[in-house]
């Protein structure tokens, strides 16, 4: 009798107790970070030797990562509209909540930040953005001085226009590209090339900043040798929503040689942008 008292007086603390604990438990909860690596455009591509030492180092972190092949690689260049890579990366990402990632980071290289900024700006789902020295500027190319392959990319930006408007988006040409100073061709739909290279579309940073979710944290690193280097702050970071955990950062180096010199920096501030 004095055990079955003992126990029925000892219950309902010990019922306190487990709910406490149990109400506790997220807080005390490890998340686990999924880290999405989408490479720059061609010759760009997921065996980019800067992408992989990132990779390493994340996953020596214990983060989930991922380095597709995109649209946009050397090996697919350009592979249909804007709106088929946006669905790459929504599934890759899914793969990435598959496996277990409970927080969600998307780092772009070159356009791979295109690609970062356009999906969390009207996708979602993006816990933190990484934007390594920003590539694939429409705007740019439309309006910045004419010469050379800027001159080329606008010439193909009013032809597809023009074909679209006339309901001929479906006709296929060989447009221009502009790859940091690069005259490039890719064969695409009048349609498929603006989804691309509209100065107002889903794949201009500028207009896609503007847009991301509020809070979102982002990290912007730049070259000092970089094309943008003059214009990366006002022209992206400082349209992205206020985030005390955002950073823009620009270091010694190139378009390139950033992503090889900045794997520590990356990992610090991803733990601690996503610290709760």
């Amino acid at each position: 009798m004095l055990r079955r008292f003992v126990l029925c007086r000892l219950a309902p603390c010990l019922v306190l107790g487990l709910a406490l604990l149990l109400t506790a438990a997220p807080s005390f909860a490890a998340e686990t970070i999924g880290v999405l690596l989408l490479h720059g455009k061609n010759p760009g591509s997921p065996q980019n030797p800067g992408l992989q030492s990132i990779r390493t180092k994340l996953e020596a972190d214990g983060m989930r990562v991922r380095v597709p092949d995109m649209p946009w690689s050397a090996n697919r260049y350009i592979d249909g509209d804007w709106a088929k890579a946006m669905g790459e990366v929504k599934s890759n990402i899914d793969t990435l909540r598959s496996a277990g990632a409970t927080k969600i980071v998307v780092l772009g290289h070159s356009i791979g930040c295109a690609g970062a900024l356009s999906f969390a700006a009207t996708r979602g789902g993006v816990d933190a953005l990484v934007l390594m020295a920003p590539g694939h500027v429409p705007y740019y190319y439309y309006n910045a001085q004419q010469q050379g392959p800027n001159g080329a990319v606008r010439a193909s930006i009013d032809e597809a226009r023009a074909l679209v408007a006339a309901g001929q988006g479906d006709t296929k040409r060989d447009f221009k590209d502009n790859n940091q100073g690069k005259a490039l061709s890719v064969r695409l739909t009048a349609a498929q090339y603006l989804s691309y290279f509209d100065p107002n579309g889903e794949a201009e940073m500028g207009e896609m900043a503007k847009k991301v979710p509020a809070g979102t944290p982002s990290l912007l690193i730049i070259g000092d040798d970089d094309p943008l280097t003059t214009v990366a702050k006002s022209y992206i970071f400082d349209r992205l929503p206020p985030s005390p955990k955002s950073v823009y950062q620009t270091i010694k180096g190139t378009h390139v040689s950033v992503l090889q010199s900045s794997r520590e920096e990356i990992a610090t501030w991803i733990k601690q942008a996503l610290a709760s």
